[in-house]
């Protein structure tokens, strides 16, 4: 039976793929994409799906090769605001810079995806647009010093910051907001696996 290998040490990738049944087992990448940072000229699009690929291959060399009986899965988040990537903050100071930015007004989240399988490489880009109402710099500050903005792109977690109340809207799939589009992504599991959701692996 085919096995669904993410490239990822995300939890919230992992819960998304638990929660709609896919059995997988996680394999780090080994490469730390925080640091990188696209070109002026490089549309963010393109910029998140060559990053969800740089993952998935670098898991793939990781394991020895690509396994040809498995599929290999990968994703990246970026936060776009008036043009701007933003990709994961490295600092305290960069996270209060990034939610200063996003504070009252709307923003982009793409999601790109890479899968390899067969030999073969699939990539595609999954967007949904957010607007973020009053955060104010005291409750931003509190969380930046809570730090809970490690590892997010944009510094954020979509469902973490609706559960703590903040005013938030999105229109789009709200799991590419959180790591992974599942709308886009399951039928595409599902045609790849040849097995049904929640059956185990």
């Amino acid at each position: 039976m085919t096995e669904l290998i993410l490239a990822s040490t995300s939890p919230r990738r992992r819960q998304l793929l638990t929660e709609h049944g896919y059995a997988h087992r996680a394999a780090p990448p080994g490469v730390d994409d925080a640091p990188l940072r696209a070109a002026p000229e490089t549309p963010p699009h393109q910029w998140t799906a060559a990053l969800a690929l740089l993952k998935a291959r670098a898991a793939a060399e990781r394991l020895g090769a690509e396994p040809m009986d498995a599929i290999i899965l990968a994703a990246d988040t970026i936060v776009v605001k008036n043009g701007i990537v933003l990709g994961q903050p490295m600092t305290d100071d960069d996270a209060l810079q990034t939610l200063q930015l996003l504070d009252n007004g709307s923003h982009d989240v793409m999601t790109g995806v890479a899968i390899l399988y067969s030999g073969q490489s699939m990539l595609f880009t999954d967007e949904a647009h957010v607007t973020v109402g009053v955060l104010g710099d005291e409750r931003i500050e509190r969380y930046v010093a809570s730090g809970g903005w490690r590892g997010k792109a944009g510094a954020y977690n979509l469902m973490e910051r609706l559960t703590d109340g903040w005013p938030i809207t999105y229109t789009g799939d709200p799991a590419t907001i959180m790591g992974l589009p599942m709308k886009r992504l399951a039928p595409i599991l599902d045609r790849l696996l040849k097995n049904p959701r929640g059956a185990k692996a």
